[in-house]
């Protein structure tokens, strides 16, 4: 394994295969709410597994922690909903800014609103661990209120898009993966509550699959966790913080959160999805 960092992102190589691509310093308009993300998410055969800046959405950005709404701000990027009138462009799009790594892989990262506001205070740990036709990407997250008074996480849905539950930890897909397979613990798709997610895709150019099973911890305190999901017309996954209800973060509280993502080589069947599972609890 050869971790390196080039000052602008952390590239982990195994292999001969660069896994993945972890952009701490990203150079995007201010429209598209700059953040650290993972760009590109590799398999162990060498295939891509992430889309990045795709026409459709240009602010979607391989794997991010993001929230597209947050007491008004915009932490996703690119046009925010409004109730009874759509989606908007308004003067009220953030960014995550890196301010320093207290190890390899242990990031601290300021969120910033659109008038410079610190309102997050961020500590995330990524971890890493590979297996023989896989490989697994942790992801740990302490989100602490700094903005003097409460925070509210939201989603379109939560302002009256039918639907349309986006907020946290998301993924966008590669184009190639449009029309994928959703395999989940309960059978729910859009709005399902279970502890995990995985999506099936096919590659352009060689004759492969290859599978992302996304974990979210059961102790991750959402009161409302389900899953934003599509296959069409653009392959997306997102354990929502804030699907129906709203997540308040009280002022000086820290929201605690793991995410595990799963890298599979070909199709996996339901049957290795839940062994594995049984196998790595959180």
């Amino acid at each position: 394994m050869d971790l390196t960092d080039d000052g602008r992102a952390v590239t982990l190589t195994v292999g001969g295969v660069e896994l993945f691509r972890y952009v701490y310093r990203p150079s995007l308009p201010a429209f598209e709410s700059p953040c650290p993300s993972f760009h590109p998410l590799r398999t162990l055969d060498g295939d891509v597994v992430t889309g990045f800046r795709p026409h459709d959405h240009r602010w979607h950005k391989g794997l991010a922690m993001t929230a597209s709404h947050l007491s008004g701000q915009n932490f996703w990027g690119g046009v925010s909903w409004v109730r009874e009138s759509g989606y908007q462009v308004l003067p009220n799009v953030g960014s995550l800014a890196h301010q320093g790594f207290d190890g390899p892989l242990t990031e601290r990262v300021d969120w910033i609103t659109a008038t410079g506001e610190r309102w997050i205070d961020e500590r995330r740990e990524i971890g890493y661990t590979v297996g023989d036709d896989h490989w697994i990407l942790a992801f740990t997250t302490s989100l602490s209120n700094v903005r003097g008074r409460a925070l509210e996480f939201g989603s379109p849905t939560v302002f009256g898009r039918e639907m349309a539950g986006y907020c946290g930890f998301f993924w966008r897909g590669p184009r190639s993966f449009t029309g994928g397979s959703v395999l989940t613990e309960d059978g729910d798709l859009m709005g399902g509550k279970g502890s995990w997610l995985a999506f099936v895709g096919e590659h352009d150019e060689v004759d492969r699959h290859s599978t992302l099973l996304f974990h979210d911890d059961p102790a991750n305190p959402v009161p409302d966790r389900r899953w934003f999901v599509r296959a069409d017309p653009y392959p997306v996954v997102n354990p929502s913080l804030a699907f129906f209800e709203p997540l308040t973060l009280p002022a000086g509280d820290t929201l605690n959160l793991r995410y595990r993502v799963v890298i599979g080589n070909g199709r996996w069947t339901r049957d290795r999805l839940t062994d594995h599972i049984q196998r790595h609890p959180f």
